[in-house]
């Protein structure tokens, strides 16, 4: 019962957002629209973004269910930056109000596990300090992009920025996890 109501709280505030900013919406304008009373809101959420937030967090984990299944991680970025296209309107609300930085934390939530699973998937011997450190610096880097890419209304093709990616990436994840090779086998490459 609580799923479906937060559910029904989340479409109220998504048909909402096609009639006005985020910051002009009011706790009173989705509870009339839900049919529910505002103790019910307060039940589940203790603000609107509190229920953004829920939002954004439920979308990156439904994202990433099917993720796992990509051959590669440009293949899962584009479905990833599709899944975030489909919520263009929210997202574009959210990092155009004051909760900028809630659009920030989706894109890390989304891409930190995406990156460990292909960084897992390589096998190679490495410290899980050292692992995280290459994830983020590429999840850092992806999420750089991708802000850019929703500052400028999400108008570039997921496909083709993906693919401009693992043009400039290719072989990259694994060199650079190669170089932190705790096993005595590290392959240092100069350019």
């Amino acid at each position: 019962m609580a799923q479906t109501t937060k559910r029904a709280l989340e479409a109220s505030l998504k048909k909402l957002l096609l009639r006005k900013p985020l910051n002009k919406i009011t706790i009173s304008d989705i509870t009339e629209d839900c049919g529910v009373n505002r103790m019910t809101f307060y039940y589940h959420f203790k603000d609107i973004y509190d229920l953004v937030d829920w939002i954004l967090m439920e979308d990156a984990a439904e994202a990433l269910e099917g993720l796992q299944d990509f051959e590669t991680w440009s293949g899962a970025l584009r479905e990833m930056l599709e899944k975030v296209q489909a919520n263009r309107v929210l997202v574009l609300n959210v990092y155009r109000s004051v909760s900028r930085e809630q659009v920030e934390q989706y894109l890390y939530k989304m891409l930190d596990p995406l990156l460990r699973i292909f960084v897992e998937r390589l096998n190679i011997p490495v410290k899980e300090e050292d692992k995280q450190f290459i994830i983020d610096f590429y999840k850092y880097g992806f999420v750089g992009l991708a802000l850019e890419w929703i500052r400028r209304d999400m108008k570039a093709d997921p496909a083709i920025m993906a693919e401009r990616l693992n043009t400039i990436m290719q072989g990259d994840l694994k060199r650079a996890l190669q170089r932190f090779r705790t096993d005595g086998k590290a392959s240092i490459e100069t350019d």
